[in-house]
């Protein structure tokens, strides 16, 4: 049984399935809590489901490649650029 609050940004594993997962939003009435595993799913669990759930908390992964673990070595390009295209901060182009 989680016995902590949950915490965006925090990284926790499921003791019973070995899964992995982030925090990525509570809501507002702290009614629902927002996940995204390591491999990209996104879920919502409500508190009471939080509370049931045998957790343990984790540093966050080294290795962020898990949702891009379907990316091909020609899908990304030697300046860092996926499939070629540039992401720039647009902030960049403000004044």
């Amino acid at each position: 049984m989680a016995s902590f609050n949950p915490t965006v940004g925090g990284w926790y594993k499921n003791m019973v399935t070995g899964e992995t997962f982030e925090v990525v939003a509570l809501a507002d009435d702290g009614q629902n809590i927002e996940i995204q595993f390591f491999e990209g799913e996104v879920a919502e669990l409500e508190s009471e489901i939080w509370d049931e759930l045998v957790l343990s908390p984790l540093p966050p992964p080294e290795d962020f490649s898990g949702p891009y673990d379907d990316l091909e070595p020609e899908d990304i390009e030697s300046d860092g650029s996926a499939n070629g295209h540039r992401w720039n901060n647009p902030l960049d182009q403000l004044e």
